[in-house]
C-alpha cells in the first residue's frame, strides 16, 4: 500500500448558503475572491479566528460569535501529484473525518457525496487521477443547520433540552449545545486526508479474538478477509505467527476463499487484564498470506487473548437482586473510571491533547472508560493505548438524549454507522462492551419501541463484531423495568444525578443501582485557568455574572435554563461548610474541596460495598472547553484537588472507612486485584495525633477485609488520617467524620496534613 497524506494548507472560502455564488468548483476562479488559509486537519472557527476575522471563541462570550457562521458554507481546494504507481493500482480518496454534509470533485468531475462526520468516507479514484499535471480536490461543505432545516419532523422525535438540529445530522450531537459544551456548529476537514493505492496482493482485514480460554491454552480465532488475483484462491494459505514473553505460536491453515475464520491454540497463553488486575499482555503478530511457499503479503498487528462476559439482568430489587458484572477471564472486575467527553470543541485538536489526558486516566489508576454517546468515536490511538494500559472500554454508539428518527432511511445510515465503527474498532482487547445510546431509554414511554436500539444496532454488532456484549442504552430500561412506576429505580445500571445536593444525602448514600455508569459534582476551575477564560472586569462576583453563565456552561447563554449551574458550586459550598464566600479565591479552595470530598465518597462507597456495587463511572475527567464542571482537570491541564483524591482511593489496594454505625466506623481494606497482600497500617485523628487503630493486616485478593473498628459520636466532626505500607511502598487516604456543616478553618488545617500522605500533592497549589 502506498499513502500520500494530503494534509496541511488549503485553499478555503466561505459564504451564506442561500447567497454563494459558487455553485461548482469552476465557479472558484471568477467568483470566490481572495481564498483563506483552511487548515487540514481543522476546523473553520479556527481558521477565522487565525485569520483574524474572530476573537478566541473560548474567550469571555465570543463563543456566540460562531453563530452567523452555522448558516454559511464552506469550499476547501488544493492540488495534489498522483504517484506513479496509482495508475497502476486500485487507489481511493479516503476521508477520516469531514464535518459534515459534504459533496466531492476530483479534477472537476463530481465524485460523490457524505452527510456524516463520524465515520471515514472512500472514493474510489482508480483510473481518475492526472499524471501528466496536478490534480484539483474540492469539498464543498453545506450548512448542517440548513439541511437539518430541509428535514421532516414528527411528534415521535424529540432532542431533550439541546438543538432540535442535532436529531437527524450525524455529528457530535454535543455540537449543537450541551450542558457540558458550548453551542458550536463548525465545519472542517477534522481528520486527515489521503490518497492510498492498493497492492496486489493485500490483507485488507485481520480481527483476532478469543473462542474459549482453559487453564492451558487458549483457542483463538482469526477473522481474515485479502485481496489477490482470483486464480491463486485455490492454493493461499495463511501464516499465523506471535509472541508475548515466554509465549509464542507459529501455525499455517489452508485459507479457501478470500475471507475465512481460522482457528488455532495458543498453549500457556499470557492473558490480558484490565489495570490491577494483572499485566495487559499484548502478542506481536505477523500475519503471512501464502501461494505455495510464496509470501505476497504479511501484516504485523498486536492482539490481547482475553474472555469477557457481562452477567447483567433487567430489573432489580428488593425481591429480586439483580446483576450488572463484568467478568474477565472468569474473574469478576470492580470497574472503577471516568466517562471519556469531547477533549475539544474542534475536534480537530483532539490528537494533540490524546495522549497527556489518557496518561492522566492511566496515572488515576482507572480500569474502565466510558465513551460518551454525545461524543465523536475516537481514533485508533485511544483504543491503542487503552490496549497497552489495560482499561476497559465502554462504547456508546454516538446517539444522546434524544428521540431519533425511526425511518428506514435513517435506520439505514445508523446501520452503516454502527458497521464501520464496530469493523474499525473490533480488534482491540480493550473494548469490552456496545451500547447503543446515552440516555434515549428515557424519553421513551415504551423504550422496546425504539428500534434503532432494538434492532438496527443490535443486527449491526452481530454482524461485524459478534463476540462483544452489546447493551441497548445507558441505562437500559428493560421491557419488565418499564412498568415499574420507578423505573429507573429498579435498572441495575443508573446515572446518578439527582437534586446535586450533599454528598452524603440518601439520594446517594441509599440509590438502588449496582453499576454506576454517571456520578458528578462540580468543583471549580483553578484561577491561572479562570484567567485565561474569564475577561478581568468578569472574574467575581460570579452571580448576575453573563461569562460565568456561559461557561458554566449554558450554551444559549442567560436565557439558558442551564444558567442554574452558576449558582450550583455556590450551593455546594453552602452544604458543606455553611458559608458563601466573599472572595474568589475562598470561593475555588470551598468548591475544589467539595468536589473532591464527593468524588472519593462516590468511589469509596462503590468499593465498601463490593460486590452489591460493581462499578462506578464518574463524571468526568476533562473539560473539553473551559468551563465550571464535575472534570477534575480543567480545559488548560490545571489539576483540581479531587484529582489528587481520586487517585489515592482508585489504587487496587486502599484503606477506607465506612460511614457510622452504631457508634462505630469499620476500618476497611479494599483489594481490588488478584494478588493477596500483607503490611502494617495505622489510622489516626488529625488533630490530635491519637492512634486510633494500627497493626498488621491480610488482605485477601479480590476482596474486602474489615481491620476493626473506631468508636465515634455523631456529633464529632473531625478527620482521620491513615497510612499503609505494602512491600516498602507507603500510601495514603483519609476520612472527613460527622455531618456539616465543617469549619473551613479547620479544613485549611487538616488539608496540609492530607496532602502529605503518600501519594503526596502540594497544598499550596490547590485551586492556584
Amino acid at each position: 500500500m502506498t499513502e500520500i497524506v494530503l494534509d496541511g494548507a488549503w485553499e478555503l472560502w466561505g459564504f451564506p448558503e442561500r447567497e454563494s455564488p459558487v455553485q461548482h468548483p469552476d465557479d472558484l476562479a471568477t467568483h470566490a475572491g481572495a481564498a483563506m488559509v483552511g487548515m487540514v486537519p481543522g476546523n473553520v472557527a479556527l481558521d477565522l479566528e487565525r485569520e483574524g476575522v474572530l476573537p478566541d471563541p473560548f474567550y469571555a462570550n465570543n463563543i456566540h460569535l460562531l453563530a452567523p457562521y452555522e448558516l454559511y458554507e464552506w469550499w476547501y481546494r488544493r492540488t495534489f501529484d498522483a504517484p506513479p504507481e496509482a495508475a497502476r493500482r486500485p487507489t481511493e480518496l479516503v476521508f477520516h473525518g469531514v464535518d459534515c454534509i459534504a459533496t466531492y470533485w476530483l479534477n472537476g468531475e463530481l465524485l460523490g457525496c457524505s452527510d456524516n462526520a463520524l465515520i471515514e468516507h472512500r472514493f474510489d479514484v482508480t483510473g481518475r487521477l492526472q499524471f501528466d499535471r496536478p490534480n484539483a480536490l474540492v469539498i464543498r461543505l453545506a450548512s448542517p443547520v440548513l439541511a437539518a432545516v430541509d428535514r421532516p419532523y414528527d411528534p415521535s422525535m424529540e432532542a431533550w433540552g439541546f438543538g432540535e438540529e442535532r436529531i437527524w445530522i450525524r455529528k457530535a450531537a454535543h455540537s449543537f449545545g450541551w450542558d457540558i459544551m458550548p453551542r458550536a456548529v463548525s465545519a472542517g476537514l477534522w481528520r486527515s486526508v489521503a490518497l492510498v493505492s492498493r497492492d496486489v496482493h493485500e490483507i485488507a482485514d485481520l480481527t483476532f479474538f478469543t473462542q474459549s480460554l482453559a487453564p492451558d491454552r487458549a483457542t483463538m480465532g482469526l477473522y481474515i478477509e485479502v485481496a489477490t488475483e482470483p486464480e491463486r484462491l485455490l492454493d493461499l494459505r495463511v501464516r499465523v505467527r506471535g509472541e508475548c514473553g515466554a509465549s509464542r505460536f507459529d501455525v499455517i491453515r489452508p485459507l479457501r476463499f478470500k475471507a475465512s475464520t481460522l482457528t488455532f491454540d495458543v498453549p500457556q497463553p499470557a492473558l490480558w487484564w484490565p489495570a490491577g488486575y494483572g499485566d495487559p499482555a499484548l502478542y506481536d503478530a505477523t500475519v503471512e498470506l501464502l501461494c505455495g511457499d510464496e509470501v505476497l503479503t504479511e501484516r504485523t498487528t498486536t492482539f490481547g487473548i482475553r474472555a469477557l462476559a457481562l452477567e447483567r439482568t433487567d430489573i432489580t430489587s428488593t425481591e429480586r437482586p439483580g446483576e450488572f458484572l463484568f467478568r474477565v477471564n472468569g474473574v469478576p472486575i470492580l470497574c472503577k473510571g471516568t466517562n471519556w467527553v469531547p477533549l475539544d470543541a474542534f475536534h480537530s485538536r483532539d490528537a494533540e491533547r490524546l495522549t497527556e489526558v489518557l496518561a492522566m486516566a492511566a496515572d488515576l489508576g482507572c480500569n474502565m472508560i466510558r465513551c460518551w454517546g454525545g461524543n465523536v468515536y475516537e481514533d485508533s490511538a485511544f483504543f491503542d493505548f487503552c490496549d497497552r494500559h489495560g482499561i476497559l472500554v465502554w462504547q456508546d454508539f454516538a446517539m444522546a438524549c434524544a428521540r431519533y428518527p425511526q425511518t428506514p432511511d435513517f435506520r439505514a445510515k445508523i446501520r452503516d454507522e454502527a458497521v464501520a465503527v464496530a469493523r474499525k474498532l473490533r480488534g482491540h482487547p480493550s473494548l469490552a462492551l456496545w451500547c447503543g445510546d446515552n440516555e434515549c431509554d428515557m424519553l421513551f414511554r415504551d423504550p422496546s419501541q425504539n428500534r434503532l436500539t432494538r434492532e438496527t444496532l443490535p443486527d449491526a454488532v452481530f454482524q461485524a463484531d459478534p463476540y462483544r456484549p452489546y447493551l441497548p442504552s445507558s441505562p437500559y430500561i428493560a421491557p419488565e423495568a418499564a412498568v415499574y412506576p420507578n423505573r429507573l429505580d429498579v435498572t441495575p445500571e443508573q446515572h446518578l444525578w439527582g437534586p446535586r445536593d450533599y454528598y452524603k444525602s440518601t439520594f446517594y448514600t441509599q440509590h438502588t443501582a449496582h453499576f454506576v455508569s454517571e456520578i458528578g459534582y462540580h468543583g471549580c476551575p483553578n484561577l491561572t485557568s479562570i484567567r485565561r477564560f474569564i475577561d478581568p472586569d468578569h472574574l467575581w462576583p460570579y452571580h448576575d455574572n453573563d461569562q460565568w453563565i456561559t461557561h458554566c456552561t449554558a450554551p444559549a447563554g442567560g436565557d439558558d435554563d442551564r444558567k442554574y449551574r452558576v449558582a450550583l458550586m455556590a450551593n455546594q459550598i453552602m452544604e458543606l461548610f455553611g458559608i458563601a464566600p466573599d472572595d474568589l479565591e475562598t470561593f475555588i479552595l470551598a468548591s475544589q474541596i467539595s468536589q473532591a470530598e464527593a468524588k472519593k465518597f462516590f468511589i469509596e462507597m462503590t468499593r465498601l460495598k463490593k460486590w452489591r456495587r460493581t462499578g462506578v463511572i464518574w463524571w468526568n475527567l476533562m473539560d473539553g472547553w473551559p468551563q465550571f464542571s464535575d472534570a477534575i482537570v480543567d480545559y488548560y491541564f490545571g489539576k483540581k484537588l479531587a484529582y489528587h483524591y481520586v487517585k489515592r482511593v482508585q489504587q487496587p489496594l486502599c484503606l477506607m472507612v465506612d460511614e457510622p454505625e452504631h457508634w462505630h466506623v469499620r476500618v476497611i481494606m479494599g483489594n481490588d486485584s488478584l494478588q493477596p497482600a500483607t503490611g502494617d497500617y495505622r489510622v489516626w485523628d488529625a488533630d490530635t495525633g491519637e492512634t486510633l487503630l494500627e497493626g498488621a493486616f491480610t488482605s485477601p485478593a479480590n476482596a474486602n477485609t474489615t481491620l476493626g473498628v473506631v468508636p465515634v459520636s455523631h456529633s464529632d466532626r473531625r478527620m482521620f488520617l491513615m497510612t499503609w505500607t505494602v512491600n516498602g511502598h507507603s500510601y495514603g487516604n483519609h476520612y472527613l467524620l460527622g455531618a456539616p456543616a465543617f469549619d473551613l478553618t479547620d479544613y485549611r488545617r487538616w488539608l496540609r496534613q492530607v496532602a502529605a500522605l503518600a501519594p503526596s500533592f502540594d497544598p499550596d497549589a490547590v485551586g492556584r
